[in-house]
């Protein structure tokens, strides 16, 4: 699990994938969450724009973020 720094109180899970280094573009984020490749807190989540809070966790492609303040 890797850990993502935020200074906000929150971020948006596409913009958090690649902030993270875990997609190249907000296109590819946008197109992953859309098919369901990524887990927010366990659960399948198909909206890009979910705002992700430290502690939440994110997951692709066996890749797991915790989002930290």
């Amino acid at each position: 699990m890797t850990d993502v720094r935020i200074e906000t109180d929150f971020i948006k899970l596409d913009a958090l994938l690649k902030f993270a280094g875990a997609v190249m573009s907000g296109g590819e984020a946008k197109t992953l969450v859309a098919e369901g490749y990524v887990k927010v807190n366990g659960e399948t989540c198909l909206m890009r724009g979910k705002k992700i809070y430290p502690g939440d966790e994110v997951e692709l492609d066996g890749e797991a973020f915790r989002v930290v303040k």
